[in-house]
């Protein structure tokens, strides 16, 4: 059949995509012809898919590759008074659809660039995170390596803790040990500090770090960074976003973590996340009517968050610098589960250009530098744990 022919038929089309797309996302095989065509809805261009223009390969590897690209997605486009898919997100995967059909795109190209996720049924760029610099970090090679076992959830359309969990169960329990003989090696109290994107699955092993340090009989205690949150209002005015040191009461902060380090007990700002307010004033002093939060010293004082250690001045109190590690598409289908199935938490269009929008920039901006300088990076896709030459002396030792 010609392909003019092909492209004008939308019955046709689909049926030719639907077989393309078997070999992009094993989750495609899971469905039916009619469920997919309920996917494509949403995607149908009035003119036809014959109307789309597609760009060369090189042309979108550069324009995928180009922060600009993503800081131009709108999070929140409206037709009316509904949400919508950004233009650009649909336009790429209009594109990538008929270059699969048509060949111009060959499946290995579009495998290796960019993931499809069913629940949203668009293309996302694959985010590296082990750049050269990162491997280099870690003299090139993985500390311990266990089997892949995430390639599981791949026909997974939305994922929760428990399959996840089970996933990861030897690299996590394995990272867990790793942990406990650093900190016998380097004495307490010390500070934890764990870095991740949403969705990780950092809140998870803190809490299970927790249970294992209890278990052995060590006490205890955690700092929430977001609690240092100034006002929404103050950040919004001045054009902060959540992840520099201006956008906290650093002054806090810092004697905060002096403090705790030294066996103190501590008061924390309180941050309220409904209306964006926090507890303290910007020159430090409780707001009237507010409470500070009380936090009990401990031997072990966990820290969670995007950016725990890239504020240099508290850099220097963090005893072990830990970066949790889950690629893109598995982080989608948790947050699937997660945000909109149990927390019921966004809009379906919201979520999704968000997702696309932020995960390239937070990569470089965020996760990529951390993992420049941490001691380890749990890598739950890869299954692996990642561990500077200094603490590999000392796991070997203990």
């Amino acid at each position: 059949m010609q392909l003019s022919n092909l492209l004008s038929d939308r019955l046709l089309f689909s049926e030719a995509l639907f077989e393309k797309m078997k070999a992009i996302s094993p989750g495609i095989q899971e469905l039916e012809l009619y469920e997919f065509r309920y996917g494509l809805i949403e995607l149908l261009p009035d003119a036809g898919w014959d109307s789309v223009t597609l760009q060369n390969r090189e042309e979108i590897e550069v324009r995928i590759n180009s922060r600009a690209f993503y800081e131009s997605i709108k999070i929140k486009p409206k037709v009316g008074d509904r949400l919508v898919l950004d233009a650009e997100i649909v336009r790429l995967t209009r594109m990538l659809f008929v270059g699969l059909v048509t060949g111009a795109y060959p499946a290995d190209w579009v495998n290796t660039h960019f993931y499809f996720d069913i629940r949203s049924f668009i293309f996302l760029h694959r985010t590296t995170y082990f750049t050269d610099k990162v491997l280099a970090h870690f003299s090139g090679t993985s500390y311990r390596s266990f089997e892949q076992k995430q390639k599981q959830l791949e026909r997974c359309q939305q994922v929760g803790y428990k399959a996840f969990s089970v996933v990861n169960a030897e690299v996590d329990q394995f990272f867990i040990q790793s942990v406990q003989k650093i900190v016998a090696t380097l004495g307490t109290p010390i500070l934890i500090a764990i870095a991740g994107a949403t969705a990780a699955g950092k809140t998870e092993i803190v809490e299970r770090l927790v249970a294992a340090f209890t278990q052995s009989g060590q006490k205890t205690t955690s700092i929430e960074v977001d609690n240092f949150f100034t006002d929404r209002d103050h950040r919004e005015a001045l054009g902060l976003d959540s992840l520099g040191k201006e956008a906290l009461h650093m002054k806090l902060f810092l004697q905060a973590l002096e403090d705790i380090t030294h066996g103190k007990k501590i008061l924390t700002p309180c941050y309220n996340f409904i209306d964006g307010s926090s507890s303290h004033a910007l020159d430090g002093s409780l707001k009237p009517g507010r409470l500070p939060v009380e936090v009990e010293p401990g031997d072990i004082i966990l820290m969670e968050g995007n950016f725990p250690f890239l504020i240099e001045e508290v850099a220097h109190l963090i005893g072990i610098k830990v970066v949790y590690l889950t690629d893109d598409p598995v982080r989608l289908k948790r947050k699937w589960k997660r945000d909109i199935d149990l927390r019921k938490k966004y809009d379906l269009a919201y979520l999704r250009n968000r997702y696309f929008k932020d995960q390239f920039i937070m990569a470089q901006t965020v996760y990529q530098p951390q993992m420049e300088v941490c001691d380890l990076v749990v890598d739950t896709t890869g299954a692996a744990l990642w561990a500077t030459p200094g603490m590999v002396k000392i796991l070997d030792r203990a």
